[in-house]
């Protein structure tokens, strides 16, 4: 967290993130053009986001784009505020929603495990259950299948298993039910990947195929699943935030 606090401690990597807020997915050029200062400047400031997490970077074509990725800030909320200052988080959800509505996220987080046992706790409906709002998931697991996703008798949402390859990427499409606006969005694809980068695994989720605008509840609880996820792995614990008890 130390490189989080440092990342936000300059204004100028606080406007960039201002920026990244504003519309996600943008160009080194594209945002070297919003600030007085050399191309190098702005690059020196971009790398200094994404060795905090704060920005993950993807490749499209010959270009290099930029996203905003509140994890991070999202596991500073659980280890500083909600421990605090409870009726805050509410807030920042709200605000982490808010950040949130584009048409593609990415989220990025890195847990001290295995590939193998990350996979587990992601498709073992038991485990699942611990960090994803009460709900398991229910599938054999194999391309062409589908899921479901329960809390109880709730369907949550459901899709189906378009790439299976344990224990590196899963890709999925989802089919929210959790409320009439999640819905009425219609399907979207959700891409699980794992690297293994020294004792620990790089979990990125990717999170699209969505309209322009969408509603931002459908993809704004990831944060909190993922810092649950963590949570979950490397201590054995269950987070007491509201969200991550909601349908247990």
């Amino acid at each position: 967290m130390d490189e989080v606090f440092k990342a936000l401690a300059d204004p100028t990597r606080r406007s960039l993130l201002d920026e990244l807020f504003r519309e996600d997915g943008q160009t080194l050029g594209a945002l070297e053009a919003r600030f007085e200062m050399s191309r190098f400047g702005v690059m020196k400031h971009l790398k200094q986001l994404e060795e905090a997490g704060l920005v993950v970077t993807r490749k499209r074509g010959r270009e290099k784009v930029h996203f905003l990725n509140p994890v991070p800030i999202r596991l500073v909320h659980d280890r500083w505020v909600s421990k605090y200052a409870e009726p805050w988080a509410s807030g920042l959800i709200e605000l982490k929603s808010h950040l949130e509505a584009t048409m593609e996220k990415v989220f990025e987080i890195y847990i001290r495990t295995t590939p193998e046992r990350l996979w587990e706790a992601i498709t073992d409906p038991v485990q699942r259950a611990k960090y994803n709002f009460g709900a398991s998931i229910d599938s054999d697991w194999k391309a062409g299948s589908t899921y479901e996703m329960k809390a109880g008798d709730f369907l949550l949402g459901e899709g189906t298993n378009l790439e299976v390859d344990p224990p590196r990427r899963l890709v999925q499409t989802m089919l929210a039910h959790f409320s009439p606006e999640a819905e009425a969005e219609g399907e979207s694809r959700i891409t699980w990947e794992i690297e293994q980068v020294a004792d620990s695994c790089r979990l990125t989720v990717t999170h699209d195929q969505m309209r322009e605008g969408a509603w931002d509840e459908l993809y704004g609880g990831w944060p909190m699943i993922l810092s649950g996820l963590k949570t979950w792995i490397e201590s054995g614990d269950v987070l007491t935030t509201p969200g991550s008890l909601l349908y247990t």
